[in-house]
């Protein structure tokens, strides 16, 4: 049994150092994203989940939603749609909610109104006629006309804005109002139409090309 002492002694000896060395932390290796802010880690997935930044009324406030943003309407139409367009690229340049109206015929006349529509009424409507994007209504005060016009502004200050392009019309409603049809400075043509009421001032207008902008009645 001696003999076999120093034997059985190695053996437990080399046992031991295994142990130790399997408890020991394997060295972790290194890593491109080791101490890499979470915000800046490079993502493994698309954000399929992520809105858009319009996604929301509070992202899209009244630009939108409420009104034309300003400079967006021109003697050219709004936006990237020009007067002549479809129906579809006026709902894709406004990029919210124009409602779901339809002409009564094929081709017939309807607008394209911003939602939720206010108990006064429209602010803004887009006109379609013949499939065709034709004319922008507009009754806020909030929105510019090409050139500088708005609803309150009177007669005076528009035709000082336009001057040398103004025709002026009797009202085919109100004796004591008029109408103001300014003509495109570039030469195309579309047209300015501004109402003004009896005390002289603008309470709506219109731009679009002709034969529609002279409608009086709308699509009515």
């Amino acid at each position: 049994m001696r003999l076999q002492t120093p034997f059985v002694l190695a053996v437990l000896a080399a046992l031991c150092a295994c142990t130790a060395q399997r408890d020991e932390p394997e060295p972790s290796m290194p890593d491109g994203d080791a101490g890499m802010p979470a915000s800046q880690a490079p993502l493994d997935q698309p954000e399929r989940d992520v809105p858009p930044a319009t996604a929301s009324e509070q992202a899209l406030g009244s630009l939108r939603v409420g009104a034309p943003a300003e400079g967006t309407i021109s003697f050219a139409g709004f936006g990237p749609a020009a007067f002549g367009a479809s129906a579809e690229a006026v709902r894709q340049a406004w990029g919210g909610d124009l409602g779901d109206e339809r002409p009564a015929e094929p081709g017939g006349c309807h607008y394209l109104i911003p939602q939720p529509l206010g108990s006064e009424g429209y602010r803004t409507a887009f006109m379609i006629e013949g499939d065709r994007f034709v004319r922008i209504d507009v009754r806020d005060a909030l929105v510019t006309a090409p050139g500088g016009a708005k609803v309150g502004m009177s007669g005076d200050e528009v035709r000082a804005l336009y001057e040398g392009r103004v025709e002026e019309q009797p009202h085919k409603y109100d004796p004591e109002g008029k109408v103001l049809r300014v003509t495109d400075a570039g030469g195309g043509e579309a047209a300015l139409v501004l109402e003004l009421d009896a005390a002289g001032r603008v309470d709506a207008w219109r731009i679009g090309v002709p034969p529609q902008v002279d409608y009086v009645e709308g699509c009515s």
